[in-house]
């Protein structure tokens, strides 16, 4: 399942500015470095796939960082706006969205090192005014599970505070509103909400609003020039536009969707480079040097918490890395982040040295992402590891009786609303017909593995992403998991209950969950 920032979803709309259409655009490389052997060829072979990529999708600009074999590759292609075209080279800028996760976790590490922070004590012992709808639950919640989205709250809380200094105060305020979905450690469920409270926490104990703590902490220290909240702070800087759809499904240059609610800025704010970026992935992969220490680092990359699905089955989430296994063994370290008009893959085999991002400027980015970064493509040849084998097949009805139901996500928008997203699932030949509630068929979800499943489409063709049903204590199937996000299960000969204040747009496979 592709996960997709758009304005023309669910959220709150931001005007579209600027006015130029996409039309399929030549990509503008750098030439191929002179390299020798099988190197040059996968080489090669990754920018033709990105340059088709782009052509197919529509997609303006696409920045390239990579680690391999103890040499790194930094590319531009196409362009950074349709409407004023400029040639996207290593340092032009983009959101990199919820890769800013990590660094948010690599600062409280720092803290961590320092005696100021303490992963195994609650966020409470920081912040004793913090609470969420079930004060006994937030009471019990650590910063170790805040950081591997293990706190059990509704997470997709994108509440805009403004731009105060005490942004970041007042929307962890606002938690008290959120529902405790799952106990406190035992379910990972992606938690924008529980890494914008790690940002907090670092204000707290540094006296530093979260930008500056961060620049001191991280950036400027491993001298990421091109790394920061705000374009203020990058004066000169190239920078690639947002395109998003409008009402009409055109894909539209709209520098107005580049702002992100400074009470967002921990979970998914930090504008980057693919050079700064590929820079970060060095210093991950290495030893940490005077920074932070080699156990820290690999600390943030080993011990995951529970694990689940998020696109790719995961282990769990170390640090907030999301650790995801191989067939081969080697254990895969990533992130990347979307936000609209802005999708980013990260990714890094720390056993094989190798390391990947590719930044895109268009909304139709995550189909290129989802090639290079879920299925095997890049993996395959860079690090010769795969994905968990996931052959499809049929259940007996009897079986699939326990999954059929009516699942609704919400989500807590950048105005306060609640929007609620639903779908109904039942037993249909082997499989679980996926239907929007309107009555419109949409596929099936096919399952490989007990609780386990794969999307597929109408005309027969499996998706990339993998989904996983979640257990309650007495077995029965309470959640579908699908992007990281926990969609509840009702009976289906059970009157529908939906706490919403407002309804969402009917849901269909992929399904694309607006957040950062």
């Amino acid at each position: 399942m592709s996960v997709s920032v758009t304005r023309r979803t669910v959220l709150v709309a931001a005007a579209a500015t600027g006015a130029a259409t996409l039309t399929t655009t030549p990509a503008l490389a750098s030439p191929r470095p002179s390299l020798a052997g099988r190197e040059s060829t996968i080489l090669a072979d990754l920018e033709d796939k990105i340059k088709d990529g782009m052509a197919r999708y529509g997609i303006p600009g696409v920045a390239l960082g990579l680690h391999h074999r103890g040499r790194d590759y930094v590319r531009g292609y196409g362009v950074t706006n349709l409407a004023d075209p400029q040639p996207v080279d290593g340092d032009t800028v983009f959101r990199v969205g919820s890769t800013t996760k990590t660094f948010t976790g690599t600062a409280v590490m720092r803290l961590v090192e320092r005696g100021k922070l303490d992963l195994n004590r609650t966020v409470r012992s920081y912040l004793p005014d913090f609470r969420t709808a079930d004060a006994a639950a937030s009471a019990r919640v650590t910063v170790r599970q805040a950081l591997q989205h293990t706190a059990g709250w509704l997470g997709d809380f994108l509440l805009d505070t403004g731009e105060s200094p005490d942004a970041l105060a007042r929307y962890v305020s606002g938690m008290s509103r959120l529902p405790q979905l799952t106990a406190p450690g035992t379910t990972f469920a992606y938690n924008n909400a529980a890494l914008s409270l790690a940002g907090r926490l670092i204000e707290v104990v540094t006296g530093r609003p979260y930008q500056e703590a961060v620049r001191t902490l991280v950036t400027a220290p491993l001298r990421l020039d091109s790394s920061a909240f705000y374009l203020d702070d990058l004066p000169g800087a190239r920078v690639a536009t947002s395109h998003t759809f409008t009402a009409e499904g055109e894909l539209v240059a709209n520098p107005a969707a580049f702002t992100v609610p400074r009470s967002l800025h921990p979970a998914g704010g930090l504008i980057s480079s693919a050079r700064d970026q590929l820079r970060w992935a060095r210093f991950h992969l290495g030893d940490g040097g005077r920074l932070l220490s080699s156990r820290s680092l690999r600390l943030m990359q080993s011990h995951p918490g529970p694990g689940g699905s998020l696109f790719v089955e995961l282990d769990g989430v170390g640090i907030t890395w999301m650790l995801r296994p191989t067939a081969e063994g080697p254990r895969v370290v990533q992130h990347g982040g979307d936000w609209a008009g802005q999708h980013s893959g990260f990714l890094m085999v720390p056993e094989r040295d190798f390391a990947i991002t590719v930044l895109t400027n268009a909304d139709t980015g995550p189909d290129l992402l989802a090639e290079l970064f879920v299925e095997d493509w890049a993996l395959d040849r860079f690090a010769g590891v795969h994905n968990l084998p996931a052959t499809p097949r049929t259940l007996p009805a009897a079986e699939l009786a326990a999954y059929a139901g009516r699942y609704t996500f919400e989500q807590i928008g950048f105005d306060g609303e609640t929007v609620s997203l639903a779908f109904l699932l039942a037993p249909d030949a082997g499989k679980l017909q996926f239907r929007a509630e309107t009555g419109e068929e949409g596929g099936w979800l096919v399952f490989y593995r007990p609780d386990r499943v794969l999307e597929q489409l109408p005309d027969g063709v499996f998706l990339p992403g993998r989904d996983d049903f979640v257990r309650g204590a007495d077995g029965t199937v309470t959640f579908f998991r699908s992007g990281g996000r926990l969609f509840r299960r009702t009976p289906l000969d059970a009157a529908p209950a939906v706490a919403a204040t407002r309804a969402g747009t009917p849901l269909k496979l992929p399904i694309r969950i607006p957040t950062p």
